[in-house]
């Protein structure tokens, strides 16, 4: 896919990833396209995939979920569609990824309080062994890439 991708893309690629709402004319003089030229480029890498969506970052502390943690949990069995289930209904967790090594699955979380927490975590000890981590600070923030993927 990277092969499809030309500097100019990139370069689309990096402006929305910083901010998602700027206009497509403003996005044009950041990367010295026309505006429906820019349009055309940036429909290209939706269709294509490249582009799956535009969110907006949240403040969790902001809206109430001060306490943020990863929790890694080994799944000994093969049926995850319990565990699928608990992650579409629990909107506590932020993000899931399955994952190679002792743990199957780590998990972002944001809660309310440690209590909140910690009912959670006991959830999901229901489906197998977890470690939990308290986040301190963010320090990179998650950016997406910036340039190509290096092959070797």
């Amino acid at each position: 896919m990277t092969e499809s991708l030309d500097p100019t893309d990139w370069a689309i690629l990096v402006e929305l990833q910083r901010d998602a709402r700027i206009s497509l004319s403003e996005l044009g003089r950041r990367v010295s396209l026309s505006a429906s030229a820019t349009t055309e480029r940036v429909r290209r890498l939706e269709s294509l995939g490249v582009v799956t969506g535009y969110r907006a970052e949240v403040d969790l502390t902001k809206v109430g979920y001060p306490v943020l943690a990863v929790v890694r949990l080994k799944y000994p069995g093969n049926k995850h569609e319990p565990l699928h289930r608990l992650l579409r209904e629990r909107s506590e967790i932020l993000e899931c990824l399955r994952t190679t090594g002792d743990d199957c699955y780590t998990l972002k979380v944001a809660a309310a309080s440690m209590p909140h927490l910690e009912e959670l975590v006991n959830e999901l000890t229901e489906f197998g062994s977890t470690t939990t981590n308290l986040v301190y600070s963010q320090t990179q923030p998650y950016r997406g890439p910036q340039t190509p993927a290096k092959t070797l």
